[in-house]
């Protein structure tokens, strides 16, 4: 005898021994299709009915009731499922190395409803005392956790988010590495000794991080009106999915959007720079015309002499080799970024405009970035304020006749 419920309620059948079944779909196995059940067993059709609203009420409000879920789990869940399909490749790349370094070894083992907010606290407090971390790395983690746990909170299986009430370690201020006047102009002179020397120069002038310049295509330059379009960036990423075969590369070159919407913009170029860029693709005439049959015209601006793409590593390469040329200290790439920037407020630029070229996010995070050389302008701008207070129409007292506390008679 079986007696069924509406879809969504479960069903309760009696079964050859007499006894009634109470079953209850709770989800889908989405590798196979087939639903997933529960079932559970009374001795009257009364006590059967009695289970299956527990049970639905159950499924409704707490689903965890059911199946808890281990934060490892949940975490390579959300990545698959809520995640994979919604940021950008570099993003899940980042997202996954969180949970594969640090979430699933410590943490992973543990039920989604036993990790609370004084657990996450004393881990990132770990992280944090032991020099594992950052403060900044530590805050990325965590906002991190807190996205894939607003899920977990969605689905029932908690009913607050844990990641919601810690207490973070304060971000110090990132120290920005800037060449000296000097330092530019040596690292300028020996740019013209190498073959890539020109994008040392270009990135010097304009202030591009390191995979926007390698993601340009000619197509982004304007040479009437001397207009540089950021439209992409190019970074070496691992593949999202495992390729099947063990011996396959498990990384790839990806071209994708800019990290940020501010970070699509428009960059005026140099007359100077617009003849670098002429002088280069010349260059690029030549490597085609050396190797007519093995040749690729990519479209890309920095290719190999084959015309194929250069990845970042590769162009770290090209850039030590440059600044030893110029007998300088190591400076990391992006520090030519910073350097632009500051030439460019000692020159008098506007926060604003600055601001935009560089596709920062507001004026505020460039100023607060920056402010060391706000310093001296401002000092520099103060001094101008001087011939106002020793203005010959201005009646200077004698000092000597003056005392603290009290007026001159």
């Amino acid at each position: 005898m079986s007696r069924s419920r509406t879809r969504g309620e479960g069903s309760i059948r009696q079964r050859p021994n007499g006894l009634w079944e109470v079953r209850i779909t709770l989800n889908v196995d989405f590798e196979s299709g087939a639903p997933k059940r529960i079932s559970r067993y009374a001795h009257t059709h009364e006590e059967a009915v009695r289970i299956l609203h527990e049970l639905s009420f159950m499924n409704e409000h707490n689903p965890s009731s059911f199946n808890p879920v281990k934060l490892g789990e949940w975490l390579d869940l959300c990545l698959s499922v809520y995640i994979k399909n919604s940021v950008k490749q570099s993003t899940f790349v980042s997202y996954a190395g969180y949970v594969r370094t640090y979430f699933k070894p410590s943490l992973g083992d543990i039920y989604l409803r036993d990790i609370t907010p004084r657990l996450l606290q004393q881990y990132y407090n770990y992280l944090y005392e032991n020099g594992i971390l950052s403060p900044k790395s530590i805050s990325n983690l965590n906002l991190f956790l807190h996205h894939a746990l607003e899920y977990a909170v969605a689905e029932g299986y908690i009913q607050t988010n844990p990641a919601e009430n810690v207490s973070l370690p304060r971000r110090e201020k990132a120290q920005v590495d800037i060449l000296t006047r000097d330092e530019q102009f040596a690292l300028m002179q020996a740019s013209y000794q190498h073959r890539y020397g020109v994008f040392i120069r270009l990135t010097l002038f304009t202030g591009l991080r390191i995979g926007e310049l390698l993601g340009l295509r000619w197509e982004d330059i304007d040479f009437l009106g001397r207009i540089l379009h950021v439209r992409r960036t190019l970074n070496r990423l691992c593949k999202v999915n495992k390729p099947a075969n063990p011996n396959d590369a498990t990384t790839e070159i990806v071209l994708q959007s800019p990290k940020s919407e501010n970070s699509m913009r428009v960059v005026p170029l140099l007359l100077e720079t617009i003849n670098d860029l002429l002088a280069w693709r010349e260059v690029q005439k030549q490597d085609a015309a050396m190797s007519p049959g093995t040749y690729v015209d990519s479209g890309m601006i920095v290719t190999n002499p084959n015309g194929g793409m250069i990845e970042p590593r590769t162009f770290h390469d090209y850039y030590e080799a440059i600044l030893k040329l110029a007998g300088l200290r190591h400076l990391t790439f992006h520090a030519l970024r910073h350097t632009f920037a500051s030439r460019a407020l000692e020159q008098g630029m506007d926060a604003k405009t600055l601001s935009v070229i560089l596709g920062h996010a507001s004026v505020a995070f460039t100023l607060d970035r920056y402010a060391h050389v706000l310093v001296d302008h401002k000092i520099e701008e103060m001094n101008r304020m001087q011939s106002l207070y020793t203005h010959p129409a201005v009646i200077t007292p004698n000092t000597a006749n003056v005392s603290l506390g009290n007026s001159v008679p």
